[in-house]
């Protein structure tokens, strides 16, 4: 029975190791036929909106950035917020960046 409780508990700990190493680099592809300005990524359940990642940068149409979404919580799933050249903008939820390596934004 020890050994059960014991092994149970390690691939508990393993588990939860991988998902902190996971890599949470994702690569934002704009295919909206505008310049993305502005991008947003807080964890999911969060009530504010992180700093802007792009700072200075801005997403042509047609181009990809690659964004390491890790805020050092070991979190997976954040919300993403994408403010375009026009003022409009796009707010996609409770996206697992520890599962996907591209996200794209079309029309």
């Amino acid at each position: 029975m020890t050994r059960i409780l014991f092994s149970t508990a390690m691939l508990l700990v393993i588990s939860s190791q991988a998902a902190m190493a996971a890599n949470r680099h994702v690569d934002i592809v704009n295919k909206t036929g505008m310049t993305l300005k502005h991008f947003y990524a807080s964890s999911t359940g969060s009530s504010n909106w992180e700093e802007d990642i792009l700072g200075r940068d801005t997403i042509a149409n047609g181009e990809t950035f690659d964004i390491d979404i890790d805020d050092g919580t070991g979190a997976c799933r954040f919300d993403f917020r994408a403010v375009f050249q026009n003022g409009g903008e796009s707010v996609k939820r409770n996206i697992n960046v520890c599962e996907i390596s591209t996200f794209t934004y079309t029309r």
